[in-house]
């Protein structure tokens, strides 16, 4: 959870790393970006800056107009974009290759370098919901629901259904329910 200006500095730069985003230094990034922008990670940036905001910025000086215009700009980009995902849920190292459809419950907790594709959907089941450990890598469509654990260094199959929990790392889970079909798999660490 971000906590301070430098927490806020170094979760962007995790993020920006995992999204396989060049620095942005010189002049020639600078016009790549503002005729080619890339979306994702302008919402990348604005999740983190609501998260300082929330966390951190609405009780500084002039905090609560920042809290706001933070606000403004994060639910705007995540209707253009599709994305339903709340603040305070993911660790550093986020990364949101596609637009579309992502939903994520506000009660679950994704640890660091978490990638989630298309057409996710995170959810709760009687207020119960997902925790989700390091380095997992969430395929396109997949479903994961109710008081779980997923364990570090796991990789979501796509249009998988998951409603257990799975504990033990380095695995591949897929299929509808959801079971392993690989063990001792390299992680996926986030960078690209």
């Amino acid at each position: 959870m971000i906590q301070s200006k430098q927490d806020y500095r170094y979760y962007l730069e995790r993020d920006r790393v995992a999204s396989g985003i060049p620095p942005m230094t010189g002049v020639k990034a600078k016009i790549r970006q503002a005729l080619f922008p890339s979306y994702e990670w302008y919402f990348l940036k604005a999740l983190r800056w609501m998260e300082y905001s929330e966390n951190v910025g609405k009780y500084r000086l002039g905090g609560v107009i920042r809290w706001v215009l933070a606000k403004h700009r994060f639910r705007r980009i995540s209707v253009k974009l599709g994305y339903s995902i709340p603040i305070n849920v993911f660790g550093p190292g986020l990364s949101l290759p596609h637009r579309g459809n992502i939903i994520v419950n506000p009660h679950t907790t994704i640890g660091e370098n978490c990638r989630i594709h298309v057409g996710v959907n995170i959810g709760a089941h009687h207020d119960k919901a997902p925790r989700i450990g390091n380095n997992v890598y969430i395929g396109p469509g997949a479903i994961i629901f109710g008081d779980i654990a997923i364990a570090d260094n796991i990789s979501i199959g796509a249009n998988a259904t998951v409603n257990k929990s799975f504990i033990e790392s380095n695995t591949v889970v897929a299929g509808t329910p959801a079971k392993v079909v690989k063990t001792e798999v390299p992680s996926w660490n986030g960078v690209k």
